[in-house]
């Protein structure tokens, strides 16, 4: 919980992005109202005319955009989550909230009345972002108390066009946990849910949230991935503080670097060709998923170097190498790679070329150009030896070789 609120607090620094956000008044023809729209468009979007964002929808956008627009960029400010494009939906002007999220007693479904929102928000909102920015094809939705159980009715929906939802304590009718355990056992693409208790909450309220609970927590369903919070020390509105950058993270997951869990998990045991295919994949899957071309990030590559180095004599770091070569040839990390591989192999002319090759990349203010320079001294000193016919045993003198881009640490524990 500390780290949370760690977040939060940092994320109140990143706020000061009033000049890309603009307010929007759109004339509703589901409505036959005008209603009002804030968009935030992150700043790289004039920058990268090619890229395309996720969209976030937020209710209540007097109370939640602005804390949602700040985690979001704390989030990928430590490419934790892509930048996305957030447009709230101010629903508390004259109590309009109240009509656009109200649900039959006996159904648990929108009425007539909150049917006519659910088309404004899907037909018109949707439609005008996608229409005039450039959007990838990940959408969230967010809400809290009436509008987060709101959210709930875009997940029922045969195709869903949401991937994203989150449910900040809702007040949820008594039939939604069924509905919703119903809806998650045909989940065939990615769904995030997210949904969260607090201890203010009415007793009512804690009911039906625990029940969903206790069914979706059961889940099987490999697509349906789902988080929920309980904030047993905080109000209705203070929970808001952490669920957002709680369910960020949950939606998310997948975007970040490699963390030790997931090596510890998934990669360990992998021979070096399975962890390369496997950081291929988890790239193309990013592309994919939240529509964000991101290159493999270093620390990534520094996370299965060990598999690659220790695994099978290194007879992957050819090809290791190459693969980062082509993604960053600037960098001198490709050209270790392969040098490595040939010192390996006891061709120190190839190996010496590709060190050299490194070397010339590093600038001279560089505070890792000295300890890159071992390599070549290292493996010179190995040529000579090899010349004079010396024994194999007597050819490793020299310093282990150095890396020019920091390792990634270990995370710290959450408290």
């Amino acid at each position: 919980m500390k780290k949370l609120t760690l977040l939060l607090l940092l994320a109140c620094s990143f706020l000061n992005a009033q000049e890309s956000i603009t307010i929007k008044k759109m004339n509703s023809v589901t409505l036959g109202t005008e209603r009002i729209l804030k968009i935030y468009v992150p700043e790289s979007y004039e920058k990268n005319p090619k890229s395309t964002y996720p969209v976030a929808i937020i209710f209540d956008a007097e109370y939640l955009f602005d804390v949602y627009v700040a985690n979001s960029k704390l989030f990928a400010a430590q490419q934790r989550a892509p930048e996305q494009i957030i447009v709230g939906i101010l629903q508390n002007q004259n109590d309009e909230r109240s009509t656009d999220c109200d649900f039959s007693i006996d159904t648990g479904l929108p009425n007539e009345e909150s049917t006519r929102f659910y088309k404004f928000v899907r037909e018109e909102v949707v439609n005008f972002i996608d229409d005039n920015y450039r959007t990838a094809l990940f959408k969230t939705i967010v809400g809290q108390t009436l509008t987060g159980n709101y959210t709930n009715y875009f997940l029922l929906e045969p195709k869903p066009i949401f991937n994203g939802f989150v449910a900040i304590n809702p007040i949820l009718p008594i039939s939604m946990a069924e509905k919703l355990e119903a809806k998650s056992q045909g989940i065939t693409d990615n769904v995030f849910y997210y949904i969260c208790n607090a201890k203010y909450n009415s007793d009512k309220i804690k009911v039906e949230i625990n029940n969903v609970n206790n069914l979706l927590k059961l889940s099987e369903i490999e697509k349906f991935r789902y988080k929920f919070d309980n904030f047993e020390n905080e109000s209705s509105s203070a929970a808001i503080g952490k669920a957002i950058p709680s369910a960020m993270d949950h939606i998310f997951k997948l975007f970040g670097e490699i963390t030790k869990e997931e090596f510890d998990k998934n990669i360990a045991e992998l021979s070096p060709p399975e962890a390369i295919a496997y950081l291929e994949k988890k790239y193309v899957e990013i592309e994919y998923l939240y529509g964000s071309n991101v290159k493999i990030r270093e620390k990534d590559i520094f996370r299965i170097e060990p598999i690659i180095i220790d695994k099978e004599n290194g007879d992957y770091l050819e090809e290791y190498g190459k693969m980062i070569m082509r993604l960053y040839p600037e960098s001198p990390i490709g050209d270790y790679y392969i040098g490595l591989y040939y010192e390996t192999g006891y061709d120190y002319k190839k190996a010496l070329k590709h060190y050299k090759n490194g070397y010339a990349k590093i600038t001279s203010d560089n505070p890792n150009a000295d300890a890159y320079y071992a390599n070549i001294e290292r493996v010179l000193e190995k040529q000579r030896a090899q010349k004079l016919g010396l024994p194999a045993e007597e050819e490793t003198t020299g310093e282990t070789p150095a890396e020019t881009t920091e390792q990634p640490k270990e995370e710290p524990k959450e408290e």
